[in-house]
This record gives C-alpha cells, sequence and structure tokens, in this order.
C-alpha cells in the first residue's frame, strides 16, 4: 500500500516524501508544479503531475495506485497574496480540497493527514497557544485552512473519513544531506530572504514593522526545522493507520523569536553585516504566533531533533549557498 503525498514537490512536501522513503515507504507524489519543483521529488517516488482540482486526475491515481493514506499539502499559502487575491486562495484550497474528498470518499481512501496552519488562531488569547484555544483567523490564508478542517471534520461524520490537521508555525532550513531545501518564487519566508543577502540577491532584508507588543518592536514567531515537521506527518499517519480517531495537533518548538533575533542569528551564522531596513507593518501579520505542541509530543510521540535556531538558519544557509538560485541551478 502506497502514501500518496499531494504537494510532494513543494518545500515541506518534497522533505515529507525524502523521510518517507527513508523510512522504506511507498510514496507517489502529485504535484501540479505551480510553485513546486520536478526535481524536489526523490527519485523512488512515482510522481504524476496533476491539479487537486482536477477530478478526473484525482480518479486516475487512485484507480492507478493502491493507496492507504494521503498526505495533503497542496495549498496556496501567502498570507500577503491571499489578501489582495482571496478568491485565488478559496479556489485553490478549498475547492480543491472539495475535489480530493469527493475523490477519496468514492474510492474508499479514508486517512488523510492535512498541512493546516496556526493562522487559524488569528491574534492569539495567550501564548503558548493550545489547540482548544478560539479560531479567529485575521487572513485570508488562515480563514481558508479553517474551513478546509471543517470541511475535513463534516465529511468524517458523513463518510468515515479521519483526518489529522496539523498546525504549524514557520516551516525553516533544508534536509541535512543538502540534496533539497526551500525556494519559492516569488520568496516570502524570512529565513530564505534574509539569507538572499549574503547571497547577493539582495542588498538588504526589510524588518515589516517594529511597533509591536514585543520585546524589541518587531513580530514573534515560531520555528521549526523542515524535517522536524515531515516526521509529524508521518508520525500523524501511522496514528490514523494504527485507527486514531480525527485529531488536531500543534506543531511548534514552544520558543519565540524575533524578526531582529533571527537577522542577528543568519549575521553570525554567515559572517555578513544583513543591512536590515524597517518597512510598514503588512496586513494579517499577528504579533505573536507560538505554540505549545505538548499534545503533539504525547499522542504522535513527536520529539523536534533541530530546536536551535542556529542549527536550522545553518541548515538553510548551506543549502542557499550552494543553491543560489534553488532548483535551477
Amino acid at each position: 500500500m502506497a502514501i500518496l503525498v499531494l504537494g510532494g514537490a513543494g518545500y515541506i512536501g518534497s522533505h515529507t516524501v525524502y523521510e518517507l522513503i527513508e523510512a522504506g515507504r511507498d510514496v507517489v507524489v502529485a504535484d501540479n508544479l505551480l510553485t513546486g519543483f520536478k526535481a524536489a521529488v526523490h527519485p523512488k517516488a512515482r510522481f504524476y503531475q496533476a491539479d487537486i482540482r482536477d477530478r478526473a486526475a484525482m480518479d486516475e491515481i487512485f484507480e492507478q495506485e493502491s493507496i492507504d493514506g494521503v498526505i495533503h499539502f497542496a495549498a496556496s499559502s501567502q498570507v500577503g497574496e491571499s489578501m489582495s487575491n482571496p478568491l485565488k486562495y478559496y479556489d485553490n484550497n478549498l475547492c480543491g480540497t472539495c475535489v480530493l474528498l469527493q475523490s477519496m470518499v468514492a474510492h474508499g481512501v479514508d486517512k488523510i493527514v492535512f498541512s493546516s496552519t496556526a493562522a487559524t488562531y488569528g491574534e492569539p488569547e495567550r501564548v503558548p497557544i493550545l489547540e482548544t484555544d478560539k479560531t479567529q483567523p485575521t487572513n485570508c490564508y488562515g480563514e481558508t485552512k479553517l474551513a478546509m478542517e471543517k470541511m475535513m471534520n463534516w465529511t468524517g461524520r458523513a463518510h468515515g473519513l479521519r483526518y489529522v490537521a496539523l498546525r504549524y508555525f514557520n516551516a525553516c532550513g533544508a534536509h541535512p544531506s543538502g540534496a533539497i531545501g526551500e525556494a519559492h518564487n516569488p520568496e516570502t519566508h524570512l529565513i530564505p530572504l534574509i539569507l538572499q543577502v549574503p547571497n547577493g540577491k539582495r542588498e538588504k532584508i526589510s524588518i515589516f514593522g517594529d511597533d509591536y507588543a514585543t520585546h524589541d518592536g518587531t513580530c514573534i514567531r515560531d520555528y521549526i526545522h523542515v524535517s522536524d515537521l515531515a516526521q509529524a506527518h508521518i508520525l500523524a499517519l501511522d496514528y490514523l493507520l494504527k485507527g486514531g480517531e480525527s485529531n488536531v495537533f500543534n506543531l511548534g518548538n514552544g520558543v519565540g523569536f524575533t524578526v531582529k533575533e533571527v537577522i542577528d542569528v543568519a549575521r553570525k551564522v554567515t559572517g555578513h553585516p544583513i543591512p536590515a531596513e524597517v518597512c510598514p507593518r503588512r496586513a494579517g501579520d499577528p504579533a505573536q504566533l507560538v505554540a505549545s505542541s505538548e499534545k503533539a509530543r504525547t499522542v504522535l510521540g513527536w520529539n523536534p531533533k533541530y530546536a536551535d535556531l542556529e542549527t536550522i538558519v545553518s541548515s538553510a544557509w548551506s543549502w542557499h549557498k550552494s543553491h543560489p538560485n534553488g532548483f535551477e541551478g
């Protein structure tokens, strides 16, 4: 029986595929390659270029492959873009997931692990955030991810689907082998943007707001190494395969770092001064997002290996230094 990874040519998806293959699993990858890269797909995975909004393509995969469970990363994920182009997010994230679930139900595939987000919480009531805290997204991206969770919940009630939604924070770093890493076009994530400066791709890094209610005025986020996230998806799938009920888990290190602190660590790792410029705030950015991952540690047995920020940034720098143009050379 195979595991279907949707969005398996993307950043977190490709790292999860590598971890699955290394664990001896049979893996099928489907990706439309709009933001993913064929070069990021593990050579031992069977690859389909397909869009989750295409019912015929989804049906073909479920008919040709013996799929035991699905890991779903196929979604648009840029907060800023979601605010300026919300209908794109409703189309790709919600309509796509609806088509996927219709195909899964039709083919009797009843287990799915879903890449959700801390953005489902919005501006948190407390830090660290618990899974039981209220969900009031402050951006369209978070709103669509929360709606995807609810869609899976109702599908589960009607058709017996079991799901795990993993709400995580800032994925970062690169595979320890250096074979794959983070590459987006355009790039929107903080650590790769910072590392573009020592790589000669930009002159300075922008800090969006320094007037937040934090100790240095810049946003606080919880950074998690992508390989740790990948392991959590595998543990969540195994939890479902062993009969676990539908559930929601936060994934985080429980420690927050400000934008300025991340820049300082990058300066130390790269030996580059990395000039920074303060710009106006971005719409929809909460001041502080830090997760409690006690539930994931207790129920799933998740134990992050790469929790240290310097280790995370160092692995990212190793990738970006050797792949200044990402998968394009």
